[in-house]
């Protein structure tokens, strides 16, 4: 149902871990996510903490998924002197190519708690369906 589209984008956000680099607009770091089949249903789970709503964007083209987000500094008022930083700032991105089996046309997002869920439905014409038969009566002789 799902597909990578970058290979060496969980190297990329290694590198970004130990060098400290935080994500561009043009240079974006990857986010965590789980993506699983609930019933009829395929669930995409992106950890996007201390991210407000509004800096979220979700774009679909075709079957191409992106999701990008930008986490901005807090602002703090004169007085204040930073005295540990470790939680990473910038723009995060991740870009899934979605089968042609899921209905892109009725994707739902909700954001809580940090954590940015999108349903996407099963199409129709990808579920399983059975197909009648007929019955022997309905035949007809071709002559000539």
């Amino acid at each position: 149902m799902l597909m990578r589209t970058d290979p060496f984008r969980e190297l990329d956000r290694l590198t970004q871990q130990l060098l400290g680099t935080s994500g561009t607009w043009t240079r974006p770091s990857t986010m965590p996510m789980d993506a699983y089949r609930e019933g009829d249903q395929y669930v995409i789970a992106l950890d996007l903490p201390g991210v407000m709503p509004d800096a979220i964007d979700i774009d679909v083209e075709r079957n191409m998924l992106t999701v990008k987000a930008e986490r901005r500094p807090v602002a703090k008022a004169d007085n204040v002197q930073m005295e540990l930083s470790e939680r990473p700032l910038g723009v995060f991105s991740r870009q899934l190519v979605l089968a042609d089996t899921l209905d892109t046309e009725n994707i739902e997002a909700n954001y809580d708690a940090g954590v940015l869920t999108l349903r996407i439905p099963i199409a129709e014409r990808a579920k399983p369906r059975k197909i009648a038969i007929a019955s022997g009566g309905d035949r007809k002789q071709i002559s000539g």
